[in-house]
């Protein structure tokens, strides 16, 4: 039986299926973070491939709206406004490593800051209603 060349030994030790997937562009995160969001998204049964930055782009779509306070146009549909995609960056941020957390916390907390700016906080008394029952979800949107 011929023997096979190093070369081509060291070529398939290197190839995996996951390897050739590219990494989501998400602007201002650097590849290493990119690549630790891509693991989580692998090993985590919430997220799939490219959900962070499917995620952080509905936030960013959201928050372009013009005017003062942000608008919902159908307060019933659960992707008419941020709290799913939210929801996906906080299970995300808490999987993360600390330098990876703190790259993508740090873009996230401008957005959060915005979302806030833009809409006022719910009188009523506190009920849980989601897997984290973050504040995103405490927030009153025009209608």
């Amino acid at each position: 039986m011929p023997r096979r060349r190093p070369s081509a030994l060291r070529a398939h030790s290197w190839a995996s299926p996951r390897s050739h997937r590219p990494l989501p562009e998400v602007p201002g995160i650097s590849s290493r973070t990119r690549a630790a969001i891509a693991r989580i998204e692998f090993e985590h049964q919430y997220l799939w491939p490219g959900a962070v930055a499917e995620a952080l782009a509905e936030y960013r779509q959201f928050l372009r709206q013009p005017g003062r306070y942000l608008y919902v146009s159908n307060p019933d549909c659960p992707f008419c406004y941020p709290v799913e995609a939210r929801d996906t960056l906080e299970h995300a941020l808490r999987r993360l490593r600390h330098p990876a957390r703190t790259e993508l916390s740090r873009i996230t907390a401008k957005l959060d800051e915005e979302l806030q700016r833009r809409t006022l906080p719910d009188p009523r008394p506190r009920l849980p209603s989601g897997p984290f029952d973050g504040w995103w979800y405490h927030r009153l949107y025009e209608q």
